[in-house]
């Protein structure tokens, strides 16, 4: 009875815990990008071979992801979201601990499988959201968790470029004592949200990553905007696996460099989906929310391979709020055609859309980046995996202007 009472009360307070256990997993993440570029360069010759590596360790990375996230997602909907939340937690402490002893590139690898394996966060906070949220509220729980993500990156990054330039191994220490920050919290505070009766069984056809992108591509009533997501979320993986490399090429960045534009994109996405969601939501609706950020998104993408000046990468960012809006506003359309029971799953197969980009997507970008990497820092040709990116957005664009405007007036 005590269990069942507990469980009815959660929805109310539920969501608050689980953002601090997505900020601090986040805050651990945000630390090791700045650094994790320029310590492969440490293992390996010349600017290509650095993105070329680089970009192969970021899809082993996404190939462990896309084959765990499903069983992640179905074992959140079969066991609830704690344990499986304290499982991810406990992965990624080793991931990092593993990456910061590494003397190699391949100890790097193994950080790279433990990590991708274990990286459940996102997609079980995902569901845990929307058992603790109404049809209504979910697009705003999920920006909610889209801010703490962010708020994360705020501190993460920038943090990340000052430890780096001490010791490009010291970040990978203080994310693991994070990371172990994080678990123990979790396993202290964190109640579960899904009650007994609405559990799922596992069904082993379901585990399969494939098989859960198969259903989602059968569903006709949202197969059009799961297409608008995976062409956002490959964009966003290019930019995600080349950014860092591509302002090092061009710009001559440090990693204290790296971490204060990513703070800035940390910054920008707090104040669009903790400050702003709600009320853009409110005035424009989901669907021209959608349709205004994937037109800011192209244009920005296109004026990042533009920029002869690393301060206008800061200007873009700045006036790329909108985009940052699409990812909650999109998962919030998908989330209402969805039972409670399905939403561990749904998730979870979405999470794997992004666990295939970045699969797919390192290895793209940081092929073309290798390619333009000898050229002049002037030269409009090493924006090349950007113009890319501007190009599946704008896609994204149209499909979605056709599909979202029979839902509600645009």
């Amino acid at each position: 009875m005590t269990s069942t009472a507990t469980l009815a009360k959660a929805p109310a307070g539920n969501l608050n815990f689980v953002l601090i256990c997505v900020f601090i997993d986040m805050l651990g993440v945000g630390l090791i990008v700045p650094v994790l570029p320029a310590l492969v360069g440490e293992y390996v010759g010349g600017r290509e071979q650095q993105a070329l590596w680089y970009g192969i360790l970021g899809a082993v990375f996404g190939l462990m992801q896309f084959v765990f996230m499903p069983m992640i997602g179905m074992a959140s909907d079969r066991l609830g979201r704690r344990p499986v939340l304290l499982y991810s937690m406990a992965g990624m402490c080793l991931n990092f601990l593993t990456t910061a002893w590494a003397p190699n590139l391949a100890c790097l690898f193994i950080g790279r499988v433990i990590g991708g394996a274990s990286s459940a966060s996102m997609a079980v906070a995902a569901a845990y959201a929307s058992d603790v949220s109404t049809p209504e509220t979910r697009a705003k729980s999920f920006g909610k968790i889209g801010a703490a993500f962010g708020l994360g990156f705020i501190c993460g990054p920038a943090l990340g470029g000052l430890l780096g330039n001490i010791g490009l191994h010291l970040p990978f220490y203080v994310a693991a004592a994070l990371a172990v920050a994080n678990f123990v919290y979790g396993w202290v505070a964190v109640p579960e949200s899904l009650a007994p009766d609405k559990r799922a069984p596992l069904r082993q056809a379901r585990l399969n990553p494939f098989a859960a992108l198969l259903r989602l591509a059968r569903r006709r009533e949202i197969r059009g905007l799961v297409l608008v997501y995976t062409l956002v979320t490959f964009a966003q993986m290019t930019l995600q696996s080349t950014f860092v490399l591509y302002t090092a090429f061009r710009f001559n960045w440090t990693p204290r460099d790296n971490g204060l534009a990513l703070f800035c994109v940390g910054l920008s996405s707090v104040v669009v989906q903790a400050g702003l969601l709600a009320v853009l939501i409110r005035r424009l609706g989901e669907v021209r929310l959608t349709l205004l950020g994937l037109a800011s998104g192209s244009l920005t993408y296109l004026l990042y391979g533009l920029a002869t000046q690393g301060w206008l990468i800061y200007v873009l960012i700045l006036c790329n709020l909108l985009s940052f809006a699409v990812g909650p506003a999109l998962q919030g359309i998908v989330s209402k055609s969805s039972a409670p029971r399905e939403q561990g799953e749904l998730m979870g197969s979405l999470q794997a859309i992004s666990s295939l980009g970045l699969v797919v997507m390192p290895l793209v970008g940081t092929a073309i980046l290798a390619k333009v990497s000898h050229l002049p820092a002037d030269d409009w040709r090493i924006g090349s995996s950007f113009y890319m990116c501007a190009a599946m957005q704008a896609c994204a664009l149209g499909l979605a202007w056709r599909v979202l405007r029979r839902r509600a007036p645009v």
